[in-house]
């Protein structure tokens, strides 16, 4: 199990690097019609994935290598870290509740994601955004893009893993990672 995991987490954090880079150079980042400068990628849907399928330290190492690649894509360090602080926050709000019961408590994993990196990222923009922009009232008038881009984001990042998961445990449950355990349960 543990050699599939690591297999997996690599992967799922090159998919990260693909989609990044694909989705830069070829120019087809979504931008947020609220604030253009903010744009949508797909690069949270396999890092949300690798927690589905693997776990929070699959995740957490999905989101440092998103940070690595933007970090050497782009040069810029702190989009870097706020891309892979909103991604890391996603799969941190969504952990309690796939432990507890991941079927019947799939939307309060799903709400808690949205609602935890909302929340974290709101709280990064009024950190960063004064030592930036030397303005405290930019920042708390930033807030609600901030969160409206944050909440549709997660959104697309969480319907995206748990869309592939479904389909996968469907279409190819022996990639599942408990689909070892119900090959030796059922025999």
């Amino acid at each position: 199990m543990r050699t599939r995991q690591i297999t997996g987490t690599a992967i799922l954090s090159a998919l990260v690097v693909v989609f990044d880079y694909v989705l830069k150079f070829a120019g087809i980042k979504i931008p947020f019609p609220l604030f253009p400068v903010l744009k949508f990628d797909l690069d949270g849907i396999p890092i949300v994935l690798s927690l589905l399928l693997y776990g929070p330290y699959s995740a957490l190492t999905t989101c440092f290598v998103a940070f690595v690649a933007i970090l050497s894509r782009s040069g810029d360090a702190l989009g870097a870290s706020m891309k892979a602080l909103a991604e890391f926050a996603t799969v941190l709000g969504m952990i309690p509740f796939l432990r507890l019961n991941p079927g019947r408590l799939r939307g309060m994993s799903f709400v808690s994601g949205v609602a935890v990196r909302i929340v974290v990222m709101v709280a990064a923009t009024l950190a960063v955004w004064p030592l930036l922009f030397k303005s405290q009232s930019a920042a708390l008038a930033f807030v609600p893009f901030s969160a409206g881009f944050n909440a549709v984001a997660a959104v697309i990042s969480i319907s995206g893993g748990f869309l592939v998961y479904e389909a996968l445990s469907k279409r190819a449950p022996a990639l599942l990672p408990n689909a070892h355990k119900q090959d030796t349960q059922g025999h």
